[in-house]
């Protein structure tokens, strides 16, 4: 993504318009720049660093996570700790390469103590930053990792009732699963989420048929 921008700088300092592709980056990296000096919430407060997210500008899949842990407020990124390893082994078995996927989370500082993020804070964080990077991206398919990622978008309070389905809000098409925390602790939500991985890479590849249920 890096060397894209640098080249897309150049056409906008050549006099070049930039569109397609470059626009997509110069967007995106716009919505990252306001995320980094962020104060919306409170949750600014207590940040080493905001977690915009990496990936792709016209990745077919988007990853979203709850929120940013020590490791990741730490290093800027998103699933860099623990459950990124997990995410990491089980993209790699499924044939899912992490650098074409675009991968944030709902909220893009860390709660205190890891907390989960309230409400208020999730809305803000949606509203502001999330719902624009899903309009420029524009994947196949934005896949919820986890309950809270799932109950900030679709509304669902339990994700073991609306996992592994596609669902449509808004004209974009969701599919939540698990999150890699959970997978890390349990061998059959693991085997779970590898199955649900398994599936989205099959949905992405036929995108063009995919409808989905509206929620």
């Amino acid at each position: 993504m890096g060397e894209v921008i640098g080249r897309c700088e150049g056409f906008v300092r050549a006099g070049v318009s930039v569109t397609g592709k470059c626009d997509r980056v110069a967007r995106l990296r716009a919505v990252a720049e306001e995320i980094l000096v962020c104060s919306l919430c409170g949750l600014h407060k207590g940040r080493t660093r905001a977690v915009p997210g990496e990936g792709p500008s016209e990745a077919r899949i988007m990853l979203v996570g709850e929120a940013p842990g020590r490791e990741e407020d730490f290093q800027g990124r998103p699933f860099v700790g623990r459950s990124g390893k997990v995410l990491g082994g089980i993209l790699q078995d499924v044939g899912l390469r992490r650098e074409e996927i675009f991968i944030t989370s709902v909220v893009k500082c860390r709660p205190p103590r890891n907390r989960m993020p309230r409400r208020e804070e999730y809305e803000t964080c949606i509203r502001a930053h999330l719902r624009r990077q899903i309009q420029v991206v524009e994947p196949s398919v934005v896949c919820l990792l986890g309950g809270v990622a799932a109950r900030a978008l679709l509304g669902h309070d339990r994700i073991t009732q609306v996992r592994g389905q596609v669902l449509r809000k808004d004209g974009v098409l969701f599919f939540p699963t698990f999150h890699p925390a959970a997978a890390g602790r349990s061998r059959i939500w693991r085997r779970a989420l590898s199955e649900d991985m398994s599936t989205l890479r099959e949905l992405v590849r036929t995108a063009v048929h995919l409808r989905g249920y509206d929620t």
